[in-house]
């Protein structure tokens, strides 16, 4: 099919255009650069909640028949995702400006990965209790550098006789 560079700038112009409708109507709070960023930022937070309908959360096992028990579901469910990305973030943020060190799925390193990735790179990390001691087996220099990042609230877990105790 030919057609004419006119007509092929008019149909570019067209893709080029959307409508977005919003009920915020103070220009100044809300520039249409901030409106079309949240918009397109929308995207983070589907992704949240089809995590949520994964086979790994096992809801598709539930079965609730009153709506409050439905409703009281959600707002676990929700609470969890908001656990879950605001551990994202954190681990985020401390890597950004570190040198891309975790390794992803194709090995290769990066400083943005997913909670859900970092959490499956922690199975296999075993406590041993021997004769008083306590060991953490299978720690990698990965693991450990990312755990010196995070800080205090997460390296105790895994330090060799750091006196916690569960």
């Amino acid at each position: 099919m030919v057609m004419s560079l006119e007509t092929y700038e008019k149909q570019l112009r067209k893709k080029g255009w959307f409508v977005l409708v919003t009920n915020q109507l103070d220009r100044e709070i809300w520039p249409a650069q901030r409106l079309l960023e949240v918009y397109k930022n929308q995207g983070v937070v589907e992704r949240g909640f089809r995590f949520l309908k994964s086979p790994e959360f096992l809801s598709h096992r539930l079965f609730i028949k009153t709506p409050r028990r439905i409703e009281a579901l959600l707002m676990i469910m929700t609470l969890c995702l908001l656990v879950y990305s605001s551990i994202e973030h954190k681990i985020r943020e401390v890597m950004k400006d570190e040198e891309p060190f975790w390794p992803d799925q194709l090995k290769k390193f990066t400083t943005r990965p997913t909670a859900r990735w970092v959490f499956s790179c922690f199975h296999g990390i075993h406590e041993l209790l021997l004769e008083g001691r306590r060991l953490v087996l299978n720690m990698k220099p990965e693991h450990q550098r990312l755990l010196k990042i995070l800080g205090p609230p997460y390296s105790p877990y895994y330090e060799e006789n750091s006196g916690y105790a569960p």
